[in-house]
């Protein structure tokens, strides 16, 4: 093989390179003599990702469900991703942009995925294998609140009876946490007790949480958009992501959740509680919740009418 003048260039570089960072070329070139070529389902990580449904029982759509549930769980690692880079640092507009466009994306994906659990399953066999995934449920994924604590203050994710009250009082992330909206998701039905689901993940998330939320104080996605100058924070573009992404995270994802309830778990005279014995009814609907992660950004017609846009099942 003739060592061409653009190999030559290309060694060169590479030797600056880990020149630059105290490393000898000549190693790292004996290593790739060594090194197995990557093959997709290595570096994929196939035979691993395939092996991590295990049903608790033999009831042929309880696959189904976890598996989706997986790849709900990616998608918000992806969405995450983003937000982190919002958070690390004050992009520029159109790398702002581009990043909550991604976002939204992997939202609008999953929302319309969402169909897979509204017909995906026989209602019979999801009535059946539910009992056996006792106490958890959904309302347990860490990830979709750590998307809730990126995207805006704690103030906005509080209880709407107390929402107002604790802005006056300027109370501290503890405080915060501590009303936080979704806890009233997850009380029991009879008691108005929390439930086994809401115990388990206050213990294993909690100060994670309360953490993650005092980190964010001045730099999550809202107060980065807060942190650019005049023109950027009128840009258009940047507008409508950001709004899209308060829709989608909470009217249109809890709206399709309201639908899967509705078809799986409504049932005369009564309606089935939820594997966590949640109160789903009260707890789905956005316009019950009113969580809005920029208030400041919507005209009030859109806040009085928050979750009831035409045809919507909430």
């Amino acid at each position: 093989m003739e060592i061409t003048p653009e190999i030559k260039e290309k060694l060169e570089l590479l030797h600056q390179k880990y020149d630059a960072m105290g490393q000898d070329l000549l190693s790292y070139l004996d290593g790739l003599l060594y090194s197995d070529v990557t093959t997709y389902w290595d570096y994929i990580e196939t035979d691993t990702l395939l092996s991590l449904q295990r049903p608790k029982t033999p009831i042929p759509d309880e696959l189904i469900f976890i598996i989706y549930h997986q790849i709900t769980e990616l998608y918000f690692k992806l969405s995450l991703h983003e937000l982190k880079q919002i958070s690390n640092e004050l992009l520029p507009v159109d790398k702002f942009t581009m990043k909550m466009s991604r976002v939204n994306r992997y939202f609008e994906a999953l929302t319309k995925s969402f169909e897979i659990m509204i017909q995906g399953m026989e209602q019979e066999q999801f009535l059946k294998f539910r009992m056996a995934l006792l106490p958890a449920s959904g309302f347990q994924s860490a990830q979709y609140r750590m998307i809730e604590f990126y995207a805006t203050d704690l103030i906005e994710l509080t209880d709407k009876n107390v929402r107002e009250e604790l802005r006056t009082q300027n109370a501290d992330t503890a405080t915060l946490f501590s009303h936080i909206y979704w806890k009233h998701g997850a009380t029991e039905l009879a008691t108005g007790k929390k439930t086994l689901t809401l115990l388990m993940f206050e213990h294993k998330y909690r100060e994670t949480f309360i953490d993650l939320a005092d980190s964010l104080k001045t730099n999550n996605v809202w107060r980065r958009y807060l942190q650019l100058n005049e023109a950027d924070r009128a840009n258009e573009a940047l507008l409508n992501e950001l709004k899209e992404f308060d829709l989608n995270v909470n009217v249109r994802w809890p709206m399709v959740h309201m639908r899967s309830a509705a078809r799986y778990l409504k049932k005369d005279p009564e309606d089935i509680a939820a594997t966590g014995g949640t109160n789903w009814q009260k707890y789905l609907p956005p316009r019950f919740q009113r969580r809005i992660f920029f208030p400041t950004l919507w005209p009030d017609e859109t806040l009085d009418n928050w979750g009831k846009e035409p045809g919507s099942p909430a």
